[in-house]
């Protein structure tokens, strides 16, 4: 972990610990991935919601799996398929005999860490159920507001669009995303070192139950405060500013950013930063959070995906037209 040479103004020797242990218990099961994975404890430091997308067998669910075992709060899992109705997720309002009135059986999203996997699966009806969750956390069923308690957060995974089967989520919905990280294949020596583990009788089972519980929600609660405390100077609020603005009148795309997005970008470099030992934000940092904050926000032009341009080619393109503050 990098170590910063600057007395840090907070205490965030924590945070430290807390990520040392979380990724001690991740890569006793998962080998490789370390971005990934620090891209993931970045958004839940800064309480927000995050999408893996990869082809199968990346270990996508597992890394999800992972992360929410190693904190101490409840945890569901829902598997999307095209057929899940809206009230699958939400729960639903069941008539009881005994009393003559309706009663409300909660669904799976009531947990403080849901994991949906394959997210694509389901039809946009399906989708759109998130909507209110994932912004307010709170859900509404026949006019009556449930609020769910800090904290909560959905993980969710997908395959490419391009895949049969797959639905296109919908641009509200991904705006609700901090990030969107893109899990990667195992290089060679990674991909040697899991058949290894597999040659020697490697159990996965065996290692998950083993997976120790880090933090519970108070500490994690406390944690996120300590990086909201995190400084970010004038010239970079207006870096990221500049940013954004320059997404919107980008002659390759027909959708800019939204203000939630600049507002990720701030959230995510501050848990960055104290990831990386410091208690102020660096323009490396913003530059860092901003291809996976932004990716899933941007829509491109007709003539540019003909070109095979990819929004990750829009944004570093964006990056480089701006000058750095030093």
């Amino acid at each position: 972990m990098e170590q910063s040479p600057f007395e840090n103004r907070i205490d965030i020797e924590r945070i430290h610990r807390t990520v040392a242990g979380i990724r001690s218990e991740i890569a006793s099961v998962v080998v490789g991935q370390e971005d990934t994975i620090e891209m993931l404890l970045a958004a839940i430091l800064s309480n927000g919601h995050i999408l893996l997308e990869g082809v199968p067998g990346v270990a996508k669910t597992l890394t999800a799996k992972l992360i929410a075992k190693t904190i101490d709060v409840d945890f569901s899992r829902i598997q999307f398929t095209p057929d899940l109705m809206p009230s699958d997720v939400m729960g639903t309002n069941v008539f009881n005999p005994k009393n003559t009135s309706f009663e409300f059986r909660k669904g799976p999203i009531f947990s403080n860490i849901v994991l949906i996997d394959e997210i694509n699966r389901a039809p946009a009806k399906t989708q759109s159920a998130l909507f209110e969750v994932m912004e307010e956390r709170s859900i509404t069923v026949d006019g009556t507001s449930y609020h769910l308690p800090p904290p909560f957060m959905v993980i969710a995974t997908q395959n490419p669009v391009e895949h049969e089967g797959t639905y296109q989520l919908p641009e509200a919905q991904l705006d609700r995303f901090a990030f969107k990280l893109i899990v990667q294949y195992p290089t060679h020596a990674q991909e040697v070192e899991i058949l290894h583990r597999h040659q020697h009788q490697f159990s996965l089972h065996h290692l998950l139950d083993k997976v120790q519980k880090v933090i519970d929600s108070a500490t994690l609660n406390e944690l996120r405060e300590l990086v909201s405390q995190v400084s970010v100077e004038d010239k970079l609020l207006e870096y990221i500013a500049t940013m954004i603005q320059h997404t919107r009148s980008h002659g390759g795309l027909l959708l800019g950013a939204s203000p939630r997005g600049s507002i990720t970008i701030l959230g995510t470099s501050k848990a960055l930063a104290a990831l990386r030992g410091r208690d102020f934000v660096t323009p490396e940092d913003i530059i860092h959070v901003a291809i996976p904050a932004l990716r899933h926000r941007l829509s491109l032009s007709a003539e540019k995906e003909m070109e095979g341009v990819t929004t990750d080619d829009i944004i570093h393109d964006i990056i480089k037209g701006i000058e750095i503050p030093r």
